[in-house]
C-alpha cells in the first residue's frame, strides 16, 4: 500500500508578478500574460522540489501568489508483528 507525506508552500505575487489565471462566469479557466521568465521560475520552484523527491499535486492562483501542494511516497517498512 502506497503511502504519502504532504507539503504545502506558498510564492509570493512578488516573485510571480504577471501570471494571471482566471475563470469566467461560464467556468471557462486559463492562464494570460505569462512572460517568458515568468513561467521559467514556475519550472524552477517544480524542479527544486522535485530534486527533493516531491511531486506537485496542485497549484492554487490568488491576488497574493500561487499555493502549491506536493506529495512524496513514505518508504514502506513492514511491521514485524
Amino acid at each position: 500500500m502506497n503511502r504519502f507525506e504532504y507539503q504545502v508552500t506558498t510564492h509570493s505575487a512578488e516573485t510571480l508578478k504577471r501570471v494571471v489565471y482566471f475563470c469566467s462566469e461560464k467556468g471557462e479557466c486559463g492562464i494570460q500574460e505569462v512572460p517568458g521568465n515568468e513561467t521559467t521560475m514556475l519550472v524552477d520552484i517544480m524542479n527544486e522540489q522535485g530534486a527533493e523527491g516531491w511531486e506537485l499535486v496542485q497549484l492554487f492562483f490568488g491576488k497574493d501568489g500561487i499555493l502549491a501542494v506536493w506529495k512524496k511516497p513514505i518508504p514502506y517498512e513492514p511491521t514485524s508483528e
